[in-house]
This record gives C-alpha cells, sequence and structure tokens, in this order.
C-alpha cells in the first residue's frame, strides 16, 4: 500500500483480521463476540502532519516509510486525510512556492479540520517568524479562506485562532467541541462518534453519579452527562480543561465539573491520602459513584488506578492500546465480568485498533 493512497477494496479483510486476532486475544476474559465499528474506507482523517521537502528552491509535501527516515517519499494527495485536507494541500502548496518568505525552512505542515468542515493550518519553521511573515501569511490566509498559525522554536503566532469548532450529531442531538491546536482530539471522527454513541448505550441504565478519567477537552464527558445526576471528571492538560469548560458551556450542561488532577493524584484525593487545592471547592464525598470511564493514554492504567477503579460498580474501559488494556483486564476481571466488548477501527490499514469494554462487578 502506498505512504498516502489507500486500496479500499482491501478494507473489509483488513478488518476482518483485525477482529479476529482481538477476539483471541480478549478471549481469556470474555466469550462475547464484539460489537464492530467500522471506519470509512477513505477519507477518514480529520488531521495530518507532513515533512516539508525542500529540494531545487522548491517545497514538496513528503513521508517517511517507518524505519526509513531519510528517504522521504514526495506526494500530492492523502486519501487517507479528510476531503478537506485534500482540498486545501493544492493551493497551499502553490502559495508557498510562489513567496521565499513563507517557503524558506519551514520544514513542517500540520492540518487539522473537523466532520462539520472547520479547519486550521499551521506552518512550522525552522526560522523566526518576523513581521515580513507574518504579512506574507495572513495573505494567504485570506486566500484560502482558512485560519493559520505559525510555529518556531519558541514562538507561537496566531494570526486569527488556534482552535476549530467540531459538531458531532450524537442519538439526534448536536453537540459542539472547541478543538485546540496541539491538544489531543480524536483522529477519525466518525469512529469518535460511534465510540461515544457506545459509551452512552452502555449507560442507558445507569444511576448515580459518573467519574471520567483523562476527560480531554469533554469528547465523552459532555453526551454522557445526561444519562447521570453528576459528573466529575479530571484531565491534566490546562489546554484540555480550559477547552472542556468552554465545552461544557456552550453545550448547556450544568451537572458536570472539571478538575484538573492526574488520575494518580485523583486517586490520592479519594483515598485521602493528602489533600489538593484544585478540589477546595468539590465534596468528594456527596458523590455517589456508580460509574468510572477511562479511556487513557497508550501505557494503560497504573497499578494504583487500577485498584481504585475496580471499587466502582460499572467501568467503562476504552483503549487505543489493547495490549495494556488486556494487562489491566487480568487485575479487573478478578472483580468484574465483562458485560460488553466493542472494537473501533479507529486507524484503518494499520496494525492500531482501539478497543472497549463495560465491565460489571460480580
Amino acid at each position: 500500500m502506498a505512504l498516502h493512497r489507500v486500496n479500499t477494496d482491501d478494507y473489509q479483510q483488513q478488518l476482518d483480521q483485525k477482529v479476529d486476532r482481538l477476539r483471541g486475544a480478549f478471549s481469556p476474559f470474555t466469550s462475547l463476540a464484539p460489537e464492530v465499528f467500522p471506519s470509512p474506507p477513505s477519507h477518514y482523517r480529520l488531521r495530518a502532519e507532513f515533512k516539508m521537502w525542500q529540494e531545487g528552491g522548491r517545497v514538496d509535501y513528503a513521508m517517511y516509510k517507518q524505519g526509513e527516515y531519510k528517504k522521504p517519499f514526495v506526494i500530492q494527495e492523502f486519501t487517507v486525510g479528510s476531503r478537506r485536507i485534500n482540498a486545501l494541500m493544492p493551493p497551499l502548496l502553490e502559495a508557498v512556492n510562489d513567496s521565499e518568505i513563507l517557503r524558506k525552512r519551514l520544514f513542517c505542515t500540520e492540518f487539522l479540520t473537523t466532520l462539520s468542515g472547520d479547519a486550521l493550518i499551521t506552518l512550522i519553521y525552522h526560522k523566526p517568524l518576523d513581521e515580513a511573515w507574518e504579512q506574507e501569511a495572513r495573505a494567504l490566509q485570506d486566500h484560502l479562506g482558512v485560519p493559520i498559525l505559525g510555529r518556531s522554536r519558541k514562538q507561537k503566532l496566531v494570526l486569527e485562532r488556534d482552535y476549530v469548532i467540531e459538531k458531532l450529531e450524537i442519538d439526534g442531538r448536536s453537540y459542539q467541541y472547541k478543538q485546540v491546536e496541539g491538544s489531543f482530539t480524536q483522529p477519525n471522527g466518525d469512529i469518535c462518534g460511534s465510540m461515544i454513541h457506545w459509551a452512552r448505550s452502555c449507560c442507558e441504565d445507569a444511576e448515580g453519579d459518573l467519574l471520567e478519567l483523562y476527560c480531554g477537552n469533554g469528547n465523552f464527558t459532555i453526551p454522557l452527562a445526561e444519562k447521570f445526576r453528576k459528573v466529575l471528571a479530571t484531565e491534566i492538560s490546562k489546554v484540555s480543561v480550559n477547552a472542556a469548560q468552554e465545552n461544557i458551556a456552550a453545550n448547556g450542561v450544568d451537572n458536570l465539573d472539571i478538575v484538573r488532577l492526574s488520575s494518580e493524584e485523583f486517586t490520592q484525593a479519594i483515598d485521602k491520602v493528602r489533600p489538593f487545592r484544585r478540589l477546595k471547592d468539590l465534596d468528594l464525598d456527596s458523590y455517589d459513584f456508580s460509574t468510572v470511564l477511562v479511556d487513557p493514554p497508550r501505557a494503560g492504567l497504573d497499578a494504583d488506578t487500577c485498584a481504585m477503579i475496580a471499587r466502582f460498580p460499572r467501568i467503562l474501559y476504552i483503549s487505543c492500546n489493547p495490549q495494556t488494556q488486556l494487562e489491566n483486564l487480568e487485575e479487573l476481571t478478578k472483580t468484574h465480568k465483562v458485560e460488553r466488548f466493542a472494537i473501533f477501527d479507529q486507524f484503518p490499514y494499520t496494525d492500531h485498533t482501539e478497543s472497549a469494554v463495560l465491565l460489571v462487578r460480580r
């Protein structure tokens, strides 16, 4: 398969192989047939980062094969990327090559787009960005009709804004999200919607309150809030917490609080190991947690967090790394059983897959 172009005829076969592999890997913990959520076969990725290859007074988009980082492959299209990315690539490249100021020492370009059509372009340089660059970049921004952001070492120039606004339709309701450049967002928008829908369906009969760890910008938290009396969510990234607060307000959610704590810190807080100033306005004892949702980084859950969530009647565990999720299930299935099992094809044509389980106390 080409780095930048996918053969959609192979999609179902590669998905079936993933499902068979994961079903076997999860067999020690569940005999359930997984609920499988396929991706669109092409144009599914909402963000992309390209090396800008400089040669002969021209710059081109380039990619590398894994393990071959000294041999760039110049590309003109990226069928993995959203249609918005593909529409922006040619005019951006033409404009950059027409301007020595924009082209010189440009080494990376990032695109951030949404299902709802918003877009942001970041140009990254090995040089300081001065007034001449800003003037050219503003002309480019006007030409493309898309916000441009410039970055170099210890420098970030925001010409209009450094975020996009996504709008997702979930179960008959529209949700709005501010997604900030450089912070984590789900790369496959259609699969993101499927994951939120699945998580909501797992909480249809939930009672009490929800705790969410690693909540990001509120991607899951906000649509789940209406299923619970109260929700408390934690996130360590200050940028993501600030975006989440704006998203809570934009979506009119009034039963949700977000605090900036790591999962390890929250474990210490709920166990009353030590107090946290960031929790001074919240009474943890006032929550009646029935469900915990975790969507951790690739490293999975640390031992203390794993032990803490095992006290909850219901655990929703979404993972971008099934291998570390399986390691955590070694512990969690001592107290809980797998009631639902799902596979989300977040990254087609790769070995990576998102998996999710609903665990209910035995």
